[in-house]
């Protein structure tokens, strides 16, 4: 059996990918954060949730978190659509402008 021990620099490239491919898509981290957002939220209101079953609570609240991240992910692919077939050719052909 062989240990591996992770290095510092692992860890780095680990951390430095992540906030690399965040800055690529800006959407995810959003996604991520509202998805976790909206289920902490429901959780905590889950004491207050009346004569409503938990079944239904729960389904409700997988509901809202994923419309949210689908939510997300559309304006994403929206936004980069955008970024490569209409932001870039104008650049492409006015170059002078963006100096």
């Amino acid at each position: 059996m062989s240990t591996q021990l992770v290095t510092m620099s692992a860890y780095e490239e680990n951390e430095s990918k992540f906030m690399r491919k965040a800055k690529e898509n800006p959407f995810v981290p959003v996604g991520m954060a509202g998805f976790f957002a909206i289920v902490g939220y429901r959780l905590w209101k889950l004491k207050s949730r009346g004569d409503t079953k938990m079944s239904v609570h729960l389904i409700h609240m997988r509901v809202a978190a994923q419309g949210f991240v689908v939510g997300a992910m559309t304006v994403g692919v929206i936004y980069t659509m955008y970024r490569d077939f209409f932001a870039k050719p104008r650049l492409e052909q006015n170059p002078t402008q963006s100096k």
